[in-house]
């Protein structure tokens, strides 16, 4: 609207969280794909993930398998639900040729270590009599050995990328079941239990795998998935928004902009802590580009934004409304770019830019 001669080039964005498959696979020439895999719950679900073809990589999100969305508050409860259904994501992701795995394990439900996970990949995770333990953390102190026997063969030639932006260890107070049991339904007794469970866990994983850190930065992540990814494939947690800015090679477009947009759908003070719009930023500091930011809306701590390399950002909200209006797409969209198109009249006006 402003500069009728300027080339635009979007970018997909997202740091590990909700929406990194839809904005990877869609911004990346990849593919969505749907798979009917085990909930949290042991019911069936419809997950998405996406598909790179060119790179046989795959893009999920754990919480599409096994989030906290997906189950009732009135039936939370993480000593049962299980992470089944993310190995058999991954499973169908192999089939298809994947070998690389991006995986942002976010907003879990559970609080199994991952073993229902690996089950799903063919991981024997044995009692005394040698059946496979019960999913949930319920099974976690009745572990008395693991077996690979039938592993998925493939799986050994996969490499996954962990989108893990906490760095909870996978026992103690600040462990997987202390910090994150009680949002996911778990009471102090029910956090003891399942903190001694995963304890055990840990040892006899570190029978089979001598390698096996459950004081490792992220393994407490996601009820102890970081520790399964960790022990038993061949893995690196990383921060998402680190992952996403190197899968989508974010710096050979900041490097010749004039200037660099970003946004997210809240600015505060969260979102210098590794958030997907300062991530951005420090890219184009590298580059000394101008950055500019627009929210849905922004709090006072979004101050510290500024001083993370964000040159100025904007709320776009143009008058009082509901959140529901505010999050109607056609409103959000023309408010949008009424507002950006309003930020660049000023840059017109103060220092009209070159065409580009």
């Amino acid at each position: 609207r402003v500069y009728k001669s300027a080339s635009v080039n979007v970018r997909p964005l997202a740091d590990g969280g909700e929406g990194t498959v839809e904005a990877l696979a869609c911004g990346m020439g990849g593919r969505l794909e749907t798979v009917t895999v085990t909930g949290p719950l042991g019911v069936p679900v419809e997950c998405q993930y996406g598909i790179l073809p060119e790179s046989g990589t795959a893009i999920l999100e754990m919480s599409g398998a096994a989030g906290i969305t997906l189950v009732p508050d009135a039936e939370k409860d993480p000593m049962k639900t299980t992470t089944f259904g993310v190995g058999e994501v991954i499973r169908a992701a192999i089939q298809k040729g994947c070998r690389r795995f991006i995986v942002g394990i976010g907003g879990s439900a559970t609080n199994d270590g991952g073993t229902g996970m690996l089950q799903a990949l063919g991981y024997g995770i044995l009692d005394r009599d040698g059946k496979q333990i019960p999913p949930g953390a319920q099974g976690l102190a009745q572990i008395a050995s693991i077996s690979a026997e039938h592993v998925l063969p493939e799986l050994s030639e996969c490499t996954f990328r962990i989108a893990c932006d906490v760095n909870n260890p996978l026992c103690g107070p600040r462990g997987a079941s202390a910090v994150y049991g009680p949002q996911k339904g778990a009471d102090e007794a029910m956090v003891q239990v399942m903190d001694r469970g995963l304890a055990h866990f840990a040892e006899i994983a570190g029978k089979w795998n001598p390698k096996a850190d459950p004081e490792f930065p992220g393994t407490g992540a996601a009820g102890g998935l970081g520790f399964a990814f960790l022990t038993f494939t061949r893995t690196v947690l990383e921060s998402g928004i680190q992952i996403v800015l190197e899968e989508t090679k974010l710096r050979e477009y900041v490097k010749d902009a004039d200037l660099v947009i970003t946004g997210e759908g809240r600015l505060d003070g969260q979102t210098v802590m590794g958030k997907a719009p300062v991530g951005v930023a420090r890219i184009a500091k590298e580059f000394h580009k101008p950055v500019l930011a627009f929210s849905g809306s922004v709090t006072r701590e979004a101050a510290a934004c500024n001083d993370a390399g964000i040159d100025a950002f904007f709320p776009i909200l143009r008058s009082v409304v509901t959140l529901e209006e505010a999050m109607d797409p056609e409103n959000a969209r023309r408010n949008m770019a009424d507002t950006a198109e309003q930020v660049f009249r000023l840059i017109q006006a103060v220092r009209p830019m070159q065409a580009v």
